[in-house]
């Protein structure tokens, strides 16, 4: 049975019965249920009365599409959630951006808190989101013209059972080496022109610090050719095991604002669990060796690692506060396409989780940070979020606009997404480049070529 073509259902719902077009039953938790019997009670639900009352706001199709999907999926939660008695923290919001819609929706109406509590999100994700948008006033721009330039340099030293990036251990990529550099220095020197206004600078990867002195230096040199404004420099440093005096102090020579030390956890039992080199000792030992170069340093957490405890990751927090960085990020732990984790787990239970993240969000609001961006990713435990924490005045312009999407994004090397974004029209193209090394050291002229047509056609328009 095609269920789109027998049943009378009302528009809202579409998306929904799409979702499962032709299927005769479905499973849910240790039951099954009759098509039929599912998008009945859906129907029962409701949603189609909210639709109906926000149809004045819908200015295009565009907009009307996103009420009909927004409200196919507030009926389906409604169901599921009654049917489980559980509700989620976001409630039946989903999507990587929540901020992104409540921007949205204070254009419109000026304020976003009724909607998200329609779509049923927590009271407590509510204030998050206002938070947020407050800790970013003074950053948030939407302005023709703005870029950020992404430089990616895709090695590590080992691969956590956690990441789903294509980064592999350096001793198999050292090869390539050589070759990256010189593609590198092509992309960014043909970069120059198309840049007019840049917000900022980010060396990610990978662990950018993996690689030596002297070619982290090659990588610094050529971005500061473009960087004439003084921006922000942000080069994620990232794994303690890798730091040197002398990397330090060639991002210090190239104009480096700021470095992230993935810390993950102060557990030297979860870092071995998670299939890190290193111990709480040496993450210690870099905040230490980074100290008198004056950098905005941001500490990455992870709630939710393999097998770790309330206790363990109250001692992580407190303990990256005790440090006193600029920015504290608190991830927590998906279960990622191509990670080793993925692999061994079929379902991350929520657990302590939620305790973990209220936890964080006490202690850092204490210690007086306040959020500045937060996202959200598919399959991560307790449907909850990655937030960024930031001391008063330090707050990181590049997560604003990446995670806003409200700047170009102009990205290099492998695995590379270039954003432009076209706002009087509210879409967004994107340029990618090759997820492998090889591949990607092929296609580098014509990567140039790709992005040089989508930033002059965007010029000429």
């Amino acid at each position: 049975m095609v269920i789109s073509t027998q049943k009378q259902l009302e528009p809202e719902l579409m998306d929904v019965v799409r979702l499962f077009e032709g299927a005769e039953a479905l499973e849910i938790g240790h039951e099954t249920f009759s098509s039929d019997s599912v998008f009945e009670n859906i129907v029962r639900c409701g949603g189609r009365e909210e639709h109906y009352r926000d149809e004045d706001i819908a200015r295009t199709p565009l907009e009307h599409k996103a009420l009909v999907k927004r409200y196919a999926k507030l009926s389906l939660y409604r169901f599921l959630s009654a049917f489980f008695k559980k509700t989620l923290p976001w409630g039946s919001l989903t999507g990587i951006r929540p901020t992104r819609l409540a921007y949205q929706q204070m254009e419109k109406t000026g304020e976003f808190a009724s909607l998200f509590e329609k779509l049923l999100v927590s009271e407590e994700n509510t204030a998050l989101v206002g938070r947020v948008i407050e800790g970013q006033k003074g950053i948030y721009e939407r302005k023709e013209g703005n870029v950020d330039l992404f430089v990616s340099l895709p090695f590590c030293p080992t691969k956590c059972v956690y990441c789903s990036f294509i980064t592999a251990p350096i001793a198999k990529t050292r090869q390539y080496m050589p070759a990256y550099l010189d593609a590198l220095e092509r992309e960014l020197a043909a970069a120059d022109p198309l840049i007019q206004n840049l917000r900022s600078v980010y060396v990610g990867g990978g662990t950018p610090f993996a690689i030596e002195t002297e070619e982290l230096g090659r990588v610094l040199k050529a971005i500061s050719l473009l960087r004439n404004n003084g921006c922000e420099f942000t080069v994620e440093a990232g794994r303690p095991d890798t730091f040197t005096p002398e990397k330090l102090n060639i991002c210090k020579e190239y104009g480096v604002t700021r470095i992230c030390i993935n810390a993950q956890s102060f557990s030297d039992r979860t870092l071995e669990a998670i299939g890190r080199k290193h111990t709480a000792a040496d993450v210690l030992q870099a905040f230490e060796m980074a100290a008198p170069y004056g950098f905005d340093i941001n500490c990455d957490l992870i709630a939710g690692l393999t097998g770790e405890s309330l206790g363990e990751f109250k001692h992580s927090v407190d303990t990256a506060i005790r440090l006193a960085p600029a920015n504290i990020t608190v991830h927590t732990l998906c279960l990622k396409k191509g990670a080793k984790l993925k692999e061994e787990t079929a379902r991350l239970a929520d657990g302590l989780l939620s305790d973990m993240i209220a936890y964080s969000r006490e202690k850092l609001t204490a210690a007086g940070y306040e959020p500045y961006y937060l996202y959200r990713q598919k399959y991560m435990a307790g449907a909850h979020e990655n937030v960024g924490w930031a001391r008063p005045h330090k707050a990181c312009v590049y997560n604003i606009d990446v995670m806003e999407e409200i700047s170009d994004n102009l990205a290099v090397g492998a695995n590379a997404i270039t954003k432009k974004l076209y706002p009087a029209e509210e879409r967004i193209e994107r340029c990618g480049s090759p997820k492998d090394i090889p591949t990607y050291l092929a296609k580098t002229d014509a990567l140039i070529e790709t992005r040089h047509q989508l930033f002059q056609t965007k010029r000429d328009a």
